[in-house]
């Protein structure tokens, strides 16, 4: 085949091709730079500029609840116009030099394609996602509704030949998932030096209530500190004021009999109205009937998740609870307090009692740590990624692990650390020295 003269070689119809190649090229960005902006950019980004009156963030934040349908309705346009182009070119340069044209063809739209409809685009749609998103939702919203048809025969038909395969989809599950951007971008801040690790922790420990529950928080009933119904009322207002605690539960018989509440200002409010009465005096204390001044108790199950019993004690407008487990036996208790912790950290008064603290790093570069310090704190304390999963507590991860109660002296290596039996009181793990690996 012969290339044609010049006479024809830049006719009507040269033209018109070349101005279609073109056109089907700016198309083309277009579909590239709105899939990058749309599946990059922040939806709550997103929503901020829709709260604040932009009409194209709100399309964007319509068109991207079905991100599948988005996706398939922008790469189906893609390649019909993508192809379409290189379909036209191929006949342009066969036409102008015969058959040499198709390689020519190919090498030119190629670079033609990739620099100006794939990076250029796309590199412009990553640098302002939102803004880009704004513009470019509502004719695409237009697009995925003429293009609906024909997206979900291909949906169909995709998710057979995965079903063939053995892959099931959930057309309802969500490809933008927000905690887990709002928890990645909070780490990579942090890594990356622009968001403190305190801030990072409590935005975290706040995102993660609703995936705890009380029994990860609560005070086990060994460490609770209770007292006897049936002892003298003298001896229970020494023991209310010797104790730092202004709420205590009361038992009668045995400790998982708890029987009610007390708390201190009541008790004081009544110790005052028999002293300050018409035959009030000290030895009066002694006639007081402490379960008629006890507030009933509050149990909760353990498996109750945080957020939802904190919205609980909002709502009784009272912070603390008894725990139990699903036979109704006493685990321990909870308290707001404690539930908050698990946002800002430890929280002291001044009249908490100051302990030790249960970690330390020793002249060996171990780390001693109490057996009973939950593997959340530790992790939060020192970056770690322990796992609790099986267990709440360092101690309960070792004999979780190792599959029984270990001597002291006892060595352990699993997930990337060494674990260390330093002491160990009857049943009970009490000191271990954990390295990393």
């Amino acid at each position: 085949m012969t290339a044609p003269d010049a006479a024809t070689a830049y006719d009507f119809t040269f033209w018109l091709t070349a101005g279609g190649i073109v056109a089907l090229l700016v198309i083309s960005a277009f579909f590239s730079g709105s899939e990058t902006a749309l599946t990059a950019a922040s939806r709550p980004s997103l929503r901020a500029r829709a709260d604040r009156g932009d009409r194209g963030a709100g399309a964007a934040l319509e068109i991207t609840e079905d991100s599948e349908r988005l996706i398939g309705s922008l790469l189906l346009g893609n390649n019909v116009v993508n192809i379409s182009a290189a379909a036209l070119a191929t006949a342009l340069f066969t036409r102008h030099f015969g058959d040499s044209g198709v390689a020519l063809a190919t090498l030119v739209m190629t670079t033609l394609v990739l620099i100006f409809s794939e990076v250029l685009p796309k590199t412009y749609a990553i640098t302002l996602p939102e803004v880009v998103a704004a513009r470019v939702a509502r004719p695409v919203r237009l697009l995925t509704r003429l293009l609906a048809p024909i997206v979900s025969l291909v949906r169909l038909l995709v998710r057979g030949i995965l079903w063939l395969f053995g892959v099931r989809t959930d057309p309802e599950k969500q490809v933008f998932r927000i905690r887990e951007e709002i928890a990645g971008a909070l780490s990579l801040g942090q890594s990356e030096g622009t968001v403190a690790k305190e801030d990072r922790d409590r935005l975290l420990g706040a995102l993660d209530l609703g995936n705890r529950t009380v029994e990860e928080v609560m005070r086990h009933r060994s460490q609770v500190e209770m007292i006897d119904a049936e002892a003298s009322p003298d001896a229970i207002l020494t023991s209310v004021l010797a104790s730092p605690h202004t709420r205590l539960p009361l038992y009668k018989g045995e400790r998982e009999n708890v029987v009610g509440v007390i708390h201190a200002k009541d008790l004081l409010r009544a110790v005052e109205k028999v002293v300050r009465g018409e035959d009030g005096n000290l030895a009066s204390v002694r006639e007081l009937d402490v379960l008629k001044i006890a507030m009933k108790p509050y149990f909760v199950p353990e498996t109750t998740p945080l957020d939802e019993q904190m919205r609980e004690f909002l709502k009784r407008r009272t912070h603390f609870a008894l725990v139990v487990d699903e036979y109704g036996d006493l685990r321990g208790l909870v308290t707001l307090e404690d539930i908050l912790e698990e946002i800002v950290g430890e929280i002291t008064d001044e009249f908490d009692i100051a302990r030790e603290s249960p970690l330390k790093r020793t002249e060996t570069g171990d780390f001693l740590v109490d057996g009973t310090m939950t593997i959340r704190d530790i992790n939060r304390a020192m970056d770690w990624q322990l796992p609790d999963d099986e267990a709440n507590t360092v101690a309960g991860l070792v004999i979780h692990e190792a599959q029984m109660i270990p001597t002291e002296g006892q060595v352990f290596s699993f997930h990337g650390f060494r674990f260390e039996v330093v002491t160990r009181k009857e049943n009970r793990i009490a000191k271990l020295k954990i390295r990393p690996l």
